[in-house]
């Protein structure tokens, strides 16, 4: 119905259609008082198990369980996500989707923030939707492990994409017991993928970048940042290119944190 990265426009033109769910990722405040219309909300904590280190990893079964069936889900469903940050949480979403197993999700470019600037409506009103009886199956080939890098590391048809800043892959900003970078990882800050204006660069041909930096077509890709946020939006953005891409979810706070875990960077590893 809709394509991977939909733009406003065309999402405007289908908010009636039946089998339509939107899900923002907004901060809460901001959902509160303006969405799109016919949105459900989804905070970003519903998507992560939240347990020290890699709280950023996949919620237990229950607890996706319990928010899918808020959502009134169901296979049939074309559904769209959202946020107002740029498209971390939005594409973490659909990488969430990616691991139960649905097929039809797309990313609405820009966000909220591209909706009000192109004068689309919103409202302020909640329409909670009926909660459905789901079952989900969790297909863990979408997801890379500790293990799955660590193997990786051997394998000259893996890279490893850092979507965190510079500073932060270079070891002078610490997010973890450990500061650095796992070995041979390329670094493409996440904000490199998107304009000024929040905006994919899909349509500049952000492939040219990609391939720039050694993150070629012709490999497996693997990505992560700090919680597999910021990752969210590369990993969604190597699957609209057609790259052979799965998402690390433990990311740095797992391997930054844990003391048998290579690491590249400053001398200094513990504080």
């Amino acid at each position: 119905m809709l394509p991977l990265i939909v733009e406003p426009a065309s999402l405007a033109s289908h908010l009636e259609h039946d089998n339509l769910l939107i899900v923002d990722l907004c901060k809460t405040e901001t959902w509160e008082q303006l969405h799109i219309p016919g949105a459900v909300h989804v905070h970003p904590s519903e998507l992560v198990c939240g347990v020290e280190p890699a709280t950023g990893k996949l919620p237990e079964h229950e607890q996706l369980t319990a928010l899918f069936a808020r959502l009134g889900y169901s296979r049939d469903l074309h559904i769209v996500a959202y946020d107002d940050e740029g498209g971390g949480w939005a594409g973490r979403f659909i990488w969430t989707l990616d691991v139960i197993g649905h097929e039809k999700y797309s990313l609405l470019n820009g966000g909220l923030i591209a909706w009000l600037k192109e004068g689309f409506p919103v409202e302020a009103e909640s329409r909670p939707r009926p909660p459905a009886d789901v079952e989900l199956a969790i297909h863990r080939e979408q997801i890379a492990s500790k293990d799955d890098v660590l193997a990786s590391l051997e394998d000259p048809d893996t890279i490893i994409w850092d979507a965190r800043s510079p500073e932060e892959y270079a070891g002078t900003r610490r997010g973890a017991a450990r500061a650095g970078h796992i070995p041979g990882a390329i670094n493409l800050d996440w904000l490199e993928t998107m304009d000024k204006d929040n905006h994919l660069k899909i349509r500049d041909d952000i492939s040219e970048v990609l391939q720039a930096r050694g993150l070629t077509p012709d490999k497996r890709i693997i990505t992560h940042c700090q919680t597999h946020h910021r990752s969210g939006l590369t990993w969604l953005v190597g699957k609209a290119l057609g790259y052979d891409i799965q998402a690390y979810d433990g990311s740095w706070s797992e391997w930054g944190n844990d003391p048998d875990t290579p690491v590249e960077g400053p001398a200094v590893q513990t504080g």
